[in-house]
């Protein structure tokens, strides 16, 4: 959260300033995100001048509503107030912070004060029984319906205080305090002498928090080698994805595939008789955004592979991809809609020294903007009443960021549940700006992240850094368009730490299957980020059971990803010392179940490495000295560790990580 960004706003005539409210995002401009069922801290500077205190509330509400939920605000010192609440259901709140000052507690303050230093002041008991009374007129004259008898019965309490206030000469001013402060909480904001600040929260489902994802292209899902994969056969492979532990299947578009220009083997940019193309070429003859390539299946397919994945509790994410072949039937039907060269044609899409010959790019600035605007927004509409529930989104940055705003908020006003993820590898900014309009999660530059220094400082910035109160990183080791260095002619003790990483850093990723688990890593050329025979422009039939896989690994990363709440948010992450620069060590802790996981992994893919900790105790909710269990979740192994320093080696050739689960000896 952004503690440089403040936003305040004064009633006419109010003496209160309520100031520096967060979580906000662009002084409002934008919600801040949460998720459905976790804690939501609101804090808020509020004040006024000179020595009267002031009292505080939380109010929310959704948007749609009328009533306000409110929730007294405790002071942490300094002016700076708190509160929290647990969102039961998704959508845009309203969040307001209400300042007033507070004379009853001024008036307990200073009688009690003046009591302490012999000093009475003989309009105490007068002054102290009508300000009770006063709050007791306030809290039952205002009492909502749901805690009408609550505040009732505080009335009538508070009324008692008053009329012994009145008549007791020996007032024990402290007592009065203890036995009211909770009944005062109930009184609403005074109508008068009142300031507040607000700002905006979008809850989301908690899917958007947590999540494990797993992409792999269809025409490659079959076991027979005489023919390519269909939608039936995503099916069959579903058991296989469920039992690694994914919970979101994603699936590259499946829309018809254009024949001008199509792409051959290895993106060669002439194809050969029997080449399929890029599944990103999206249109042909048999229809476009809408439409189901016939290779793959049809709707009926489509139909029984959503309620499949439901069957093993898996969402299926489709690719959202805004760009057209040039076979695509709104080249012909909608010519407005792309970007024309002086002579009349339209260009291919390019990203230079790349060129997409097979691609037009969409014209969302055209003269027919909005037709093409609502067209993509139906799109996903048509989509999401097929049961689709998550779009991973491609290339959203090359696209206006006005669209995506008003989009997302359309389609999610109909459909609250869909999620978003941004696969915009770019600009930091740009990153951030496209999760404050709508994403629900996003990229990462993890990919190239290699060293001990940058995960620590990229991984700390994501977690505790302002974007946290809004962007929602999903982590990649590979994808069908990076094999990242540290993957390229690596053995599978590579794979398997850039796997802890991703999934132990990050309450949401995923990876580009099964060429993970089986370890592909030949680069197209050297130095070259595309693989090797390219899923993206061929077949391949993949042997799961191939001896070398490592899925056994996977289903126990994603196992204690499921099993430990500590791995499923990320704001609790931290780094720990090691006296070695290749060995890597964090922790996450559920603060609310006390579950804690410590990772640590070595980095070196070459040899093994070992190192003593320096742990923070603390943050492990331990103490100094204390003995305690660690469990590994990857082996099964147990140690008994004693204080900040452990001796730890980890060898690539076997099990290059530990990631322990913390239980007390």
């Amino acid at each position: 959260m952004s503690a440089g960004v403040t936003t305040s706003v004064l009633a006419t005539g109010s003496t209160v300033v309520v100031d520096a409210i967060e979580p906000i995002v662009e002084c409002g401009r934008y919600p801040a995100r949460a998720i459905c069922g976790d804690t939501v801290v609101v804090s808020a500077d509020v004040f006024t001048h000179g020595h009267e205190l002031v009292r505080a509330w939380l109010r929310y509400r959704p948007v749609s509503d009328r009533d306000w939920t409110e929730v007294p605000m405790r002071s942490l010192g300094n002016d700076r107030f708190v509160a929290s609440f647990v969102p039961s259901e998704e959508g845009l709140l309203d969040v307001e912070v209400v300042g007033a000052r507070d004379q009853l507690a001024s008036w307990l303050r200073d009688a009690r004060r003046r009591l302490e230093a012999e000093r009475p002041d003989a309009d105490d008991r007068t002054t102290g029984a009508a300000l009770l009374l006063a709050a007791a007129a306030e809290i039952g004259g205002k009492a909502a319906k749901k805690r009408q008898d609550q505040r009732t019965e505080a009335s009538a309490a508070v009324s008692d205080l008053a009329e012994k206030v009145a008549v007791e000469v020996d007032l024990d001013l402290l007592d009065v305090l203890d036995r009211s402060s909770e009944l005062f909480e109930l009184a609403p904001p005074p109508p008068e002498g009142t300031a507040s600040a607000t700002t905006s929260i979008e809850i989301a489902r908690a899917k958007a928090a947590f999540s494990s994802w797993y992409e792999l292209f269809p025409r490659s899902a079959s076991d027979d080698p005489t023919r390519p994969g269909t939608l039936r056969d995503v099916i069959a492979r579903l058991p296989y994805v469920a039992g690694l532990g994914f919970d979101v299947l994603y699936l590259p578009p499946i829309h018809p595939i254009g024949v001008t220009a199509r792409k051959g083997k290895g993106n060669s940019a002439v194809s050969q008789p029997g080449d399929l193309g890029s599944p990103w070429a999206i249109g042909s003859d048999e229809g476009g955004h809408t439409a189901i390539a016939p290779e793959l299946g049809t709707f009926d397919d489509f139909d029984a592979l959503v309620e499949a994945a439901r069957g093993h509790d898996i969402e299926l994410a489709l690719d959202l991809a805004f760009q057209c072949s040039p076979d695509h039937p709104w080249v012909r039907s909608h010519p407005a809609w792309f970007r024309h060269r002086p002579d009349g044609t339209i260009a291919c899409a390019e990203n230079p020294p790349k060129r997409y010959e097979d691609i037009y790019p969409l014209d969302f600035d055209s003269s027919d903007a909005t037709a093409l605007w609502t067209a993509l927004r139906d799109v996903v509409l048509f989509w999401a009443g097929r049961g689709v529930s998550i779009f991973r989104v491609d290339n959203p940055h090359t696209k206006p960021f006005a669209f995506w705003e008003w989009m997302i908020r359309d389609v999610k006003a109909k459909h609250p549940q869909l999620l978003f993820l941004s696969e915009a590898f770019t600009r930091p900014k740009v990153m951030h700006r496209l999760a404050k309009l709508g994403f629900d999660q996003s990229y990462t530059y993890f990919t190239w992240r290699d060293n001990k220094w940058e995960l620590m400082d990229y991984f700390n910035e994501l977690a505790h850094g302002p974007g946290a109160a809004y962007f929602r990183p999903n982590v990649w080791p590979n994808t069908p368009d990076i094999l990242a260095r540290s993957l390229a002619g690596r053995g599978h003790g590579a794979f398997m730490a850039r796997l802890v990483l991703a999934a132990g850093l990050s309450s949401n990723y995923g990876i580009y299957g099964p060429v993970f688990e089986l370890g592909w890593n030949q680069p197209a050329a050297t130095g070259s980020e595309e693989y090797f025979a390219s899923e993206k422009y061929e077949v391949h039939l993949h042997h799961l059971d191939d001896d070398r896989s490592i899925a056994w690994f996977l289903a126990r990363v994603n196992r204690a990803r499921r099993d430990h709440k500590a791995l499923q948010r990320n704001r609790s992450l931290s780094f720990h010392g090691v006296d070695n620069d290749q060995i890597i060590c964090w922790s996450k802790r559920d603060h609310s179940s006390g579950d804690t996981v410590i990772g640590v992994v070595n980095i070196n893919p070459n040899g093994a490495e070992a190192g003593f900790t320096d742990l923070n105790l603390n943050e492990l909710g331990l103490s100094a000295g204390e003995n305690f269990l660690v469990h590994d979740l990857l082996d099964g192994s147990r140690y008994v560790w004693q204080g900040r320093r452990n001796f730890v080696r980890l060898d690539p050739a076997a099990i290059p990580a530990h990631l322990f689960a913390v239980e007390r000896a």
